[in-house]
């Protein structure tokens, strides 16, 4: 088994006219993890996602997929994908979906494995049997994803999987996925909706017209924002304040900021309160979001392209 799901380098697209969507992407996807993959529109985001399933050809392409080279025809039989905006005739039951996507990929699938499925995605129990132009967003979306597991794929690739469904839906997508990851499934998804990915993904990739700005474990790439908060109760006296910050400590109204995930300035910090006799109301500890890190990642993107230099 590859260490790596997605391990591509150097990897361009350039469309008639000479717009340029993909200027040298790289970047690798840890088996048995789920990857996110996010950029504003225009990124080169689908784009790199079509590269991957062969359905549009790259300028340039180096690297591999499951271990062989991007395209391999056997290989590519260990990959389920769910295309943004997936359309399955209208006229077929969610059942017959999986039947028929089973049988565009030439694989054959029995009652007990599409039961196994409809169970999956939480479409068993009467659903399966409607067709699906009664289906709502989500449940369409579901049946996708169930098509895309047919051929219990190593890797699954996802084109924005929760675009326009409720809630409640994207909370049943994501304990799908994370029940995907727990069984060794290669999870890669394009996606927009940021908190989603923050709860879900172990690593991410964020491009920027055409190119990589960010990437890696989403751990480490916030690492270095760690912060503790203390909230305290009125006004801190002023030597407090002062003492504080001589420590080089944040002071705001109600609340300090202590940067780094070193603890011991923490409590030297509580000490100072409570010789004081302020009162502690809360301490929380923190690091950047993932929106944050994506809009600093952009702005950094666009200020090095205006300086004349590159990410």
């Amino acid at each position: 088994m590859a260490e790596y799901a997605v391990d591509i380098a150097g990897v361009e697209k350039t469309y008639r006219g000479g717009v340029r969507a993909l200027q040298g992407i790289s970047l690798r996807v840890p088996e048995g993890s789920i990857f996110g993959l996010l950029g504003p529109n225009g990124a080169g985001k689908s784009t790199l996602v079509k590269i991957l399933t062969t359905i549009i050809r790259p300028t340039r392409c180096g690297g591999s997929l499951l271990g062989s080279p991007v395209g391999h025809k056997p290989t590519l039989r260990k990959v389920g994908y769910l295309p943004e905006h997936a359309r399955f005739p209208a006229y077929l039951t969610g059942r017959q979906v999986i039947g028929y996507s089973a049988g565009l990929a030439g694989f054959r699938v029995n009652a007990a494995e599409v039961d196994g499925l409809l169970e999956l995605v939480g479409m068993a129990g009467g659903a399966e049997k409607r067709t699906i132009k009664t289906y709502s967003k989500g449940m369409v979306q579901r049946i996708g994803l169930a098509q895309a597991l047919v051929n219990s794929p190593r890797l699954v690739i996802l084109d924005e999987p929760t675009d326009g469904v409720d809630p409640e839906g994207r909370y049943h997508m994501r304990r799908i996925l994370q029940k995907l990851r727990s069984d060794g499934v290669t999870v890669f998804v394009n996606s927009h909706l940021l908190g989603e990915l923050e709860t879900l993904c172990d690593s991410i990739a964020i491009l920027k017209e055409g190119e990589v700005v960010r990437q890696g474990a989403l751990s480490d790439l916030t690492s270095g924002s760690l912060r503790f908060e203390v909230v305290f109760e009125g006004v801190l006296p002023d030597e407090v304040a002062s003492q504080i910050q001589s420590y080089g400590h944040s002071v705001g109204e109600g609340g300090i900021t202590i940067h780094g995930g070193d603890p011991s300035p923490l409590q030297e910090v509580l000490d100072v309160l409570r010789a004081a006799g302020v009162v502690i109301l809360e301490v929380s500890k923190s690091r950047q979001s993932l929106e944050e890190l994506f809009m600093e990642s952009i702005v950094e993107a666009k200020g090095s392209r205006e300086g004349g230099g590159r990410i």
